[in-house]
């Protein structure tokens, strides 16, 4: 098929990590769960942020919930928080996955950050994950004063499957009535389980970073083999009917990517329900491309923009 094509700046580096990632089957997934994230003192070095690591209860009968808990050293008032949502294709990553992303936000705009570890496909599927997603930013909201946030100030945060996470949860706080949400930062969102719009047929083979074939083993570890009619909304956030009262978002995505369209779709229903959307589809981007080469000219634009609608919304 016909489609965009890749910046010129990220052809190379495209091209280096694809040569370094090994095929995605069930039988190297778990030793690809077993990976573990570059330890997170790399990224506190020479930062003034003070970590802490918490446990909370997770979803009824499910384990506790791990939260990283963030925060300028030199805080004094309850503030901003962000709730960060790793990525991972819903079947790898934990809650320091891509963690100096977010991070860099404690350092821009004196958020507290709170990162949290959910439960992985295709160990546990359907709503597990959302629903311990769900369980973190709720015992964040109750527990706001305890941790020096604002409850009044709580964003929503995640790139890739922690998008499509963060729009589940953020679905689920507003029919739950609970927490109070300020917002949704939405990174390249994986919120749409069907992969039947244009993008997802243009992008399948080795050239992808996240191809049409790797969203579907991803969205089948999670599913298996539910019936369109019987996911939840929260799981795969593109069914939901109702996308009215649901706080700011901020979506964006690269032309040259699988979700570039459901990302588009997402913002339209939103606005089609009288809410605010801010989206940037990024000319020349592939999935994640900001994270794997954040010197080109095109990831600076898109971290600013995202940087920027973030600290407005935390002004108002």
């Amino acid at each position: 098929m016909r489609r965009p094509g890749i910046d010129a700046e990220l052809v190379a580096p495209l091209a280096e990590i694809k040569a370094l990632l090994p095929p995605l089957t069930l039988e190297g997934l778990s030793e690809m769960q077993g990976l573990p994230s570059p330890p997170v003192e790399q990224v506190l070095e020479g930062r003034a942020i003070e970590h802490e690591e918490l446990e909370v209860p997770g979803p009824d009968g499910a384990p506790d919930v791990k939260l990283s808990v963030y925060r300028p050293s030199a805080a004094s008032a309850p503030g901003p928080c962000v709730y960060f949502i790793h990525g991972g294709g819903m079947i790898i990553g934990d809650r320091f996955t891509n963690i100096e992303l977010p991070m860099d936000w404690v350092d821009l705009l004196g958020v507290t950050l709170v990162s949290v570890e959910y439960r992985l496909a295709p160990q546990h599927q359907g709503t597990a994950l959302v629903d311990d997603c769900y369980a973190g930013l709720a015992w964040v909201g109750k527990h706001a004063g305890e941790l020096g946030v604002d409850p009044g100030r709580i964003v929503v945060a995640g790139g890739s499957a922690g998008g499509g996470l963060a729009a589940g949860v953020t679905l689920m706080a507003r029919d739950r009535g609970e927490p109070d949400v300020l917002g949704q930062l939405l990174i390249c969102p994986m919120l749409d389980h069907r992969n039947v719009t244009v993008s997802s047929e243009q992008y399948d083979g080795d050239d992808a970073l996240w191809s049409r074939t790797m969203n579907e083993f991803g969205w089948r570890c999670l599913l298996g083999d539910t019936p369109d009619d019987e996911v939840s909304v929260y799981a795969s956030p593109a069914l939901a009917g109702d996308l009215s009262g649901l706080p700011p978002a901020y979506i964006d995505a690269g032309s040259a990517e699988v979700f570039r369209d459901e990302d588009v779709a997402y913002a339209t229903g939103i606005w089609a329900a009288g809410g605010q959307a801010e989206l940037h589809i990024w000319a020349g981007g592939f999935h994640g491309f900001d994270l794997i080469y954040p010197a080109a000219q095109v990831s600076q634009a898109a971290r600013a923009a995202r940087n920027d609608w973030l600290a407005r919304l935390l002004r108002r």
